[in-house]
């Protein structure tokens, strides 16, 4: 399968421009084969390119602009519908493509296919998508804590170890704001009598 880029290489639009390097950037960097078609020095390409995009992915005058994205024949998209896959990790989905393995995306599959059939073991919690819920679980309460430490004893103690280190800067920080007191006390006290003396 070719990925198809159709451009436009004699665009007088900078922002035709910017888009169509930004997506070729993309695939060159993601090392994702791909053909670039010029539809402004080749009728054929620009016709091909107008007659594939699906009706309701063309813009109320009619006529696309580049960049538009095929999949061989399969039209996968235009440049935001694209920047948008990019956006949410889903670029190989977007182009009909399977991510390969060790990519962000495969493991986001993976993790879904986890959930998806009641399999979610110990490997899903290593994942970042995990460990941000855990955070935004442990900022809203514990609840979630304590049925990770239900299922994993060396996640209770690693939770008791942060516990444990949170308690020490705790106590540490009460002397401290303790002195800070009596400071702004005896800053104001001195205050007080250089007040009455004058």
């Amino acid at each position: 399968m070719v990925i198809k880029i159709f451009l436009a290489s004699s665009s007088g639009s900078t922002a035709i421009k910017k888009k169509q390097q930004d997506v070729v950037g993309f695939l060159e960097a993601l090392k994702i084969d791909y053909a670039q078609l010029d539809i402004a020095s080749n009728e054929d390409n620009r016709r091909w390119m107008r007659e594939n995009v699906p009706g309701e992915k063309k813009p109320t005058n009619g006529i696309p602009l580049p960049p538009q994205i095929f999949n061989e024949a399969m039209y996968c998209g235009d440049y935001e519908t694209f920047f948008e896959a990019k956006e949410d990790n889903t670029v190989y989905e977007f182009l009909g493509l399977t991510p390969p393995p060790g990519s962000k995306e495969a493991q986001q599959a993976e993790n879904a296919q986890k959930l998806h059939n009641g399999s979610g073991t110990e490997e899903h919690l290593d994942d970042d998508t995990t460990k941000k819920e855990i955070v935004e679980t442990e900022q809203n309460g514990d609840a979630h804590i304590a049925e990770l430490e239900e299922d994993d004893p060396g996640k209770k103690a690693e939770t008791d170890a942060r516990d444990d280190i949170a308690e020490e800067d705790e106590e540490s920080r009460k002397p401290a704001e303790e002195e800070e007191q009596e400071e702004g006390e005896e800053d104001r006290e001195e205050e007080e009598q250089a007040s009455e003396e004058d």
